[in-house]
């Protein structure tokens, strides 16, 4: 990731690494998504509604809770904008 959402003068701590570190990580993941055949078509914002569709097709077939998965990973990430 070669964009910094910081300005000159700001500082970067840790918050801003475990930020940095989950861009990066839902970076790649995404990826496959986008070198996929089509997905190059696709807009990123319709790239993240296929993998979401995606990992709802798995939830069902795996017998996760999507939706109780989705609300835990609201507050942590709302836990983790907190630092």
């Amino acid at each position: 990731m070669t964009d910094d959402v910081h300005g000159p003068g700001e500082g970067h701590g840790p918050e801003d690494a475990r930020r940095d570190a989950a861009t990066r990580r839902a970076s790649a993941a995404l990826e496959t998504y986008t070198l996929s055949g089509d997905g190059w078509r696709r807009s990123p914002g319709e790239t993240l509604a296929r993998v979401l569709a995606d990992l709802m097709h798995w939830s069902d077939d795996t017998r996760r809770d999507f939706t109780d998965a989705l609300s835990r990973a609201h507050d942590l990430h709302a836990a983790e904008r907190r630092g």
